[in-house]
């Protein structure tokens, strides 16, 4: 498990240089292409974001459905 921690944390590593320098927000800081970097899947494929976005959606319906109290 640390293994791939420590792999992820290289390729967001790797990614936020390369956002920083080449990157369609550039101009902003580096700690701003850190933070798109952090999430580099859902940035560099923008259809896996929406993917993402509608599982979280669903979670976040299904878990107030679930733990609404019912009269």
């Amino acid at each position: 498990m640390r293994y791939l921690i420590g792999m992820y944390g290289v390729t967001v590593l790797i990614a936020a240089i390369c956002f920083d320098i080449w990157g369609r927000y550039a101009y902003k800081g580096f700690f701003y292409n850190l933070g798109q970097a952090l999430v580099w899947p859902a940035v560099v494929f923008p259809s896996l974001g929406k993917l993402a976005s509608g599982v979280i959606w669903l979670i976040v319906i299904i878990a107030v459905l679930a733990l609404a109290k019912r009269r």
